[in-house]
C-alpha cells in the first residue's frame, strides 16, 4: 500500500523536514511526500491553512502529454526536491506520530528522526511551483475538457480513468469565438473537488474564497453561477481576447465517490445557501422559424 500526500498551502509559507532535508513551500506551490518518510510541518509567518489530498496504491506521475508532444503542462525539470540535512542532537520525549492501516499510532524516541546525512535516488519529497505550469486552451472554437490542465495523475488500472488528476486553474488567456468561455454546465462520472489558492475563480463571482472548497460527486450537475453567466452571455459574440489574471484555483478529480466526515458535515463554516448561486437562470434559447417540433 502506497501513501502520498499533495499539500497546497493557500496562507502563508511552510516549512517541511522530511529525512531527505527541509523544503520551504509558497502559497502557489504544492508538494509531495512518499509513503514511510518521516516529516514535520513548521509555520514561520503564523498559522496557514490550505489543502491536502491522502492516495493509496498507486503513484503521482506527469500525465501522459499525447499529441501536445514533448512540451507543455508540468515540465519535469521544474519540480525540485531537497538538499540533504540533518542534526544530530539529543531530544528527550520526541513524539512520532505514524499511521497505519488507517489508524494513528505514537512512540517516543529520544533523538531527532531526521539524522539521514545523505542520499540517492528518485523516492523522494518534491515540490512544484504552479506558475511554473504551461496551460494549453482551445485558440478558435469550443472549451476544452478540463483535464487539459492536468499537473500530476495518480492513474488507475483502468486506461484513461484517474484515481485522482491534480488539475490547476492559472492564469491564462481566453479567445474562442462564439463558445462559452467560462466552464460549461454539466455533470460527469468523476467526483471534483474544487479549492482556491489565492485569487478568484472565474466561474462563481461571489462567495467562493481563497481558502474556501465545493464537492460536486459524480453525475452531480453544476456550473458557472448566475452572475456570470448572465455576464458571458450579455457579452454575445461580441468578447474579445481577455487575460484572466490573479488566480490559481484548483480541483482533486477522483473516479472513486469521497465520503464526507461529520466534521466537514456539521462545520459551522458549510455554506448551506450553495444552491441560490443558479437561482434566476433563464433560457436564452427559442426554436427558430424553421425549426420542426423535433428541434432539429
Amino acid at each position: 500500500m502506497l501513501l502520498l500526500l499533495i499539500l497546497c498551502p493557500s496562507c502563508t509559507g511552510l516549512w517541511i523536514t522530511t529525512e531527505c532535508g527541509k523544503l520551504q513551500v509558497s502559497p502557489g506551490e504544492i508538494v509531495v511526500l512518499p509513503q514511510g518518510f518521516r516529516f514535520a510541518v513548521d509555520f514561520p509567518d503564523g498559522p496557514s491553512r490550505g489543502y491536502v489530498a491522502e492516495i493509496y496504491g498507486t503513484h503521482f506521475q506527469l500525465p501522459d502529454l499525447g499529441p501536445i508532444g514533448a512540451n507543455g503542462l508540468a515540465a519535469s525539470r521544474d519540480f525540485l526536491v531537497p538538499k540533504a540535512w540533518f542534526e544530530e542532537c539529543s531530544r528527550p520525549g520526541y513524539t512520532i506520530i505514524q499511521k497505519f492501516g488507517g489508524e494513528l499510532f505514537t512512540a517516543k524516541q529520544d533523538f531527532s528522526p531526521f539524522n539521514v546525512v545523505a542520499w540517492h535516488g528518485n523516492y523522494v519529497p518534491y515540490k512544484y511551483d504552479l506558475k511554473k505550469f504551461c496551460p494549453y486552451n482551445t485558440v478558435l472554437i469550443d472549451h476544452s475538457d478540463p483535464s487539459i490542465n492536468t499537473v500530476l495523475t495518480a492513474p488507475t488500472d483502468k486506461p484513461g480513468v484517474a484515481l485522482i488528476d491534480f488539475v490547476v486553474f492559472p492564469p491564462r488567456w481566453l479567445v474562442a469565438e462564439h463558445t462559452f468561455r467560462p466552464p460549461y454546465y454539466h455533470r460527469n462520472c468523476m467526483s471534483e473537488f474544487m479549492g482556491l489558492i489565492y485569487g478568484g475563480y472565474e466561474a462563481k463571482a461571489d462567495g467562493f474564497l481563497p481558502g474556501g472548497a465545493s464537492l460536486h460527486s459524480c453525475m452531480t450537475p453544476h456550473g458557472p453561477d448566475t452572475k456570470t453567466y448572465e455576464a458571458t452571455i450579455a457579452q454575445g459574440n461580441d468578447a474579445g481576447p481577455y487575460k484572466i489574471t490573479n488566480t490559481m484555483a484548483f480541483m482533486f478529480e477522483s473516479a472513486l465517490i469521497p465520503r464526507i466526515c461529520k466534521w466537514a458535515v456539521e462545520s459551522p463554516s458549510v455554506d448551506h445557501d450553495y444552491y441560490q448561486c443558479w437561482i434566476g437562470l433563464k433560457s436564452h434559447f427559442s426554436h427558430g422559424a424553421d425549426a420542426n417540433s423535433n428541434g432539429v
